[in-house]
């Protein structure tokens, strides 16, 4: 077995050198597409801010742990980082664990992160990007589609259960099904859309059911048979802006920088607020035995803000509610406006939008507050504000 001798080797190497040339190295969460996309982001932006860099001359490797989740993703990736070979570093990470003082080679961990605290994405442009090859077989792509060249398209991708079950069935998911939503109750949204000129696309590698809706610039892409990794990643950078409930994919529109609109995030506490480009809304908080809706101070009072798990929430007595078709497509219909420029708040919405962000926590987890709570759900709850 060389690999081992290999591996003793390398770490007795960056051990000497260290006083003069440090060698980080740091294993990368490349089975799941949101940090895969967002964590490696980050730390290329923190890298440019001089966040986190060794004070002497430095070398940063990544490793691999398993294969891609997203192939198109990887070969990227491949362009921009150092990544060193899967055998030798999996156990050099174990033997430098072993030996004291082994910490300092290790990138500092914003690879289990994907909360931009320092607002760095809005500071710095994209790291990735497309060779002209991969342009034309994109374009090539969204023709095959049936999307016309120049015309606008926007992602929706609406989380269920179906795809952490089938990447890894032997595990029990269920713990995070109080984030599934219902595909269908994007149909009136993405009509909408339809009607001011958009396509829509509707994403995911693996889904539950296929978009009951027969519009031809509504593209059920998940389910028609032309899904691949690399159109995956381009639809995300292209689209004019990303529907999501807060799930993997969308860490690619953002990475791309493009705007998101975050339909029924939970946990509230988690919501993104690190980019002006953001416009969220929160699933209904019932509290069963009030039998009630929760205001936003219950929540964050409560705990159920933060509430990362479905069996916390049923603990607590919170039953989460889905926004209706109409809340839906109001605050897609915003996120429309505000891209084109032509969103106009009224002084209600500002007062609203100050009270919400007045009595949201400022944790750890958040930097700047940049982004905006969608307009109508506001209006519509507004005493949830009291």
């Amino acid at each position: 077995m060389l690999e081992l001798p290999g591996s003793i080797l390398f770490v007795l190497i960056i051990r000497l050198i260290r006083p003069f040339y440090l060698v980080r190295f740091q294993r990368m969460i490349n089975w799941r597409i949101g940090h895969y996309a967002a964590n490696m982001e980050l730390y290329l932006c923190e890298r440019d801010a001089g966040i986190n860099t060794p004070d002497i001359p430095y070398v940063d490797v990544w490793y691999r742990l398993c294969a891609p989740c997203n192939e198109q993703l990887d070969i990227m990736w491949g362009r921009k980082l150092n990544i060193g070979p899967q055998y030798l570093f999996i156990l050099a990470n174990r033997i430098n664990a072993l030996i004291p003082g082994g910490e300092v080679h290790l990138i500092d961990d914003n690879t289990k992160n994907d909360r931009d605290v320092h607002n760095l994405l809005e500071r710095f442009p994209p790291h990735l990007s497309f060779l002209p090859e991969e342009e034309d077989r994109g374009e090539d792509g969204l023709r095959a589609l049936g999307i016309p060249e120049g015309s606008p398209f926007v992602c929706l991708i609406v989380r269920d259960s179906s795809y952490l079950q089938n990447q890894s069935s032997h595990l029990d998911w269920s713990r995070h099904d109080y984030r599934d939503c219902d595909i269908q109750n994007y149909i009136a949204a993405s009509r909408a859309l339809a009607e001011r000129g958009y396509y829509v696309i509707r994403m995911g590698a693996v889904v539950k059911e296929v978009m009951a809706v027969d519009h031809p610039m509504i593209i059920d892409y998940a389910t028609n048979g032309m899904r691949t990794d690399f159109m995956d990643i381009y639809l995300g950078a292209k689209c004019a802006f990303c529907i999501s409930n807060g799930t993997g994919f969308d860490a690619v529109p953002n990475i791309f920088r493009r705007p998101i609109v975050y339909v029924d995030h939970v946990p509230l506490g988690y919501i993104f607020t690190h980019e002006s480009r953001f416009l969220a809304t929160t699933k209904k908080h019932w509290l069963r035995d009030e039998d009630r809706l929760m205001t936003f101070r219950e929540i964050f009072e409560s705990g159920a803000a933060y509430s990362c798990f479905t069996g916390k929430f049923e603990e607590i007595g919170v039953e989460l509610v889905e926004s209706t078709p109409e809340e839906i497509t109001a605050v897609v219909l915003e996120m429309d406006e505000r891209v084109r420029g032509t969103w106009r708040p009224s002084k209600e919405d500002e007062e609203l939008q100050r009270r919400f962000w007045g009595m949201f926590p400022k944790t750890e987890l958040h930097g700047e507050i940049r982004s905006h709570i969608g307009a109508d759900f506001l209006r519509r709850h507004k005493e949830w504000l009291e």
